[in-house]
């Protein structure tokens, strides 16, 4: 049996979305979900629903029992991230989890000195407790979705150009659809155990880049111009933006400048089979749907 967490959120949809194409028996499935009501389609599917909640113990003890694999999507709290975690690791210890499937995170550094810290120190842990937990273990490190890039380029994009306090900084981009394939590759794979996979696309883009192909695909020149942080800040303070959100995109922001999220490396394409969407590709689907690239 896999258990999928996240199962009703944009990853844990798409992985099992992928699982079911590949071809899985979907009473092999079960998804982790808090919500019924936001489940129904997945039941419809045939996938068995465990109620649970990451930091209600039991619940965890009795939704990880005759779980053979749990594809464990990391918390989005990133302020209960680390106890939620350690329930999850403790809960599929005790009850006998064979193997985790985890999502974590490309990052440059673990020293503490990137501007998403407090992102990655509890993913870092949670990898840490996996690999010394004695469980069968792949690591699926994922880069910045390309699916959050309208939050970041903002609804009048196309008209008012590309405003991030970015400077030169890369990162890589890769659509949920593409990491869901690949953590089904992994899930229903038998060659996978131990290994910590890279699942950033080929190439880094700065958003100097992501202007000039919402230019070649507009035709007409899309600005960027990189601010400073202060003024970002500022700009987004006098927007009415909850100051919660602010420090949240301010400090990814942050990360994208320092090259958190830039990687020379990738295990995408093998795990696929395939290249992985180009961001060309998915800008056009998301600005440009009728045409083609």
């Amino acid at each position: 049996m896999i258990l999928i967490t996240g199962a009703t959120g944009h990853l844990g949809n798409a992985t099992i979305d992928s699982l079911l194409k590949k071809g899985i028996n979907p009473s092999m499935v079960s998804a982790f979900i808090r919500d019924e009501a936001k489940a129904i389609s997945l039941k419809e599917r045939g996938i068995n629903l465990v109620k649970g909640d990451f930091e209600d113990y039991q619940s965890l003890l009795l939704a990880f029992k005759n779980v053979d694999t749990l594809f464990f999507v990391s918390s989005s709290d990133i302020f209960k991230r680390q106890e939620q975690h350690e329930n999850v690791i403790r809960a599929a210890k005790e009850v006998g989890v064979r193997r985790i499937v985890f999502t974590s995170v490309t990052r440059k550094s673990e020293d503490g000195s990137s501007a998403i810290t407090a992102l990655t120190s509890s993913l870092i842990s949670t990898e840490k407790m996996i690999k010394e937990g004695g469980f069968t273990y792949t690591l699926l490190k994922n880069p910045l979705y390309a699916d959050v890039l309208p939050l970041f380029l903002g609804a009048d994009v196309l008209t008012n150009g590309v405003f991030l306090p970015t400077e030169n900084g890369k990162a890589s981009f890769v659509t949920r659809e593409d990491l869901g394939e690949a953590a089904a590759e992994v899930l229903m794979g038998t060659s996978h155990d131990g290994k910590e996979y890279i699942l950033a696309n080929e190439v880094n883009y700065s958003f100097q880049d992501v202007a000039d192909i919402l230019s070649s695909l507009l035709g007409k020149t899309i600005s960027y111009n990189s601010p400073s942080v202060e003024a970002y800040t500022q700009i987004l303070v006098q927007a009415g933006v909850p100051a919660e959100n602010i420090i949240g995109l301010v400090s990814f922001l942050k990360a994208i400048k320092q090259g958190e999220f830039q990687t020379d490396h990738t295990d995408l394409p093998v795990l696929l089979g395939r290249k992985p969407t180009s961001l060309s590709s998915y800008l056009n689907t998301v600005y440009f749907k009728d045409k083609n690239i």
